[in-house]
């Protein structure tokens, strides 16, 4: 079954090697979740439908199963009455029942060996499934972080080199750099958290704040107005 197939290519797949070949991370891990989640719900219907079919063939291997003994019954009427040819012709009913009945019983089990497939598929599936989705928001935060260690680690480099490699530096340039350096960090911060809550406004709110009293220092020891 190709449903199966895919399911399964699902269940091989290694998070950690996809992201390593992955140009966008945190993009592949959401898709990856996504695909699975298509999945989860395909299979869901399927187990339904080999359940349904299943007691359709055993509501089907009941009725033959009366059938046969119906006309097994008859038979034995006949034979009572000495109608051998009645006995004979209903004897062949309840054969052709119970053939009947034989080849659903054959179907029912192939039915039930394919539900159990899906079955199986499914809880497996659910269970990569909550792997994945705890794993993806791990790796997610971890990138998330990685970027944002990376643009402070860079903003700060900005600031030594700012200092070291140019010491007559005027003041309006060291007050550039800090007010960049209080930027990046708030940007940075933004990206982390991943929101804009009543929180992340209000800190954002204080973050100008600050900025903007940076520039009145720099701007008073300059001798300059507002």
């Amino acid at each position: 079954m190709a449903l199966l197939e895919r399911v399964s290519a699902l269940l091989r797949a290694n998070v950690n090697d996809l992201i390593d070949k992955a140009e966008d991370p945190e993009k592949m891990l959401k898709q990856l979740v996504l695909d699975m989640e298509n999945q989860l719900l395909q299979v869901k219907t399927q187990v339904a439908i080999a359940i349904a079919d299943q007691h359709l063939l055993e509501k089907k291997k009941k009725e033959h199963d009366e059938s046969a003994e119906e006309w097994h019954k008859k038979a034995e009427l006949a034979v009572s009455k000495s109608k051998d040819d009645l006995a004979r012709a209903a004897l062949e009913r309840a054969l052709s029942h119970e053939q009947m009945a034989h080849g659903f019983a054959q179907q029912i089990e192939d039915q039930s060996t394919e539900a159990d497939s899906l079955r199986t598929a499914l809880r497996k599936l659910e269970q990569k499934l909550t792997e994945t989705r705890s794993r993806c928001e791990m790796l997610i935060a971890q990138h998330r972080r990685a970027r944002v260690v990376n643009r402070a680690n860079q903003v700060r480099q900005k600031i030594v080199e700012g200092q070291n490699g140019r010491g007559n530096a005027t003041g309006i340039d060291r007050m550039r750099l800090r007010v960049a350096g209080a930027e990046s960090e708030n940007a940075a911060n933004n990206e982390l958290l991943g929101g804009d809550t009543l929180e992340d406004r209000l800190a954002a709110l204080e973050r100008e704040e600050q900025i903007e009293g940076l520039l009145r220092e720099l701007k008073e020891r300059q001798g300059k107005t507002a």
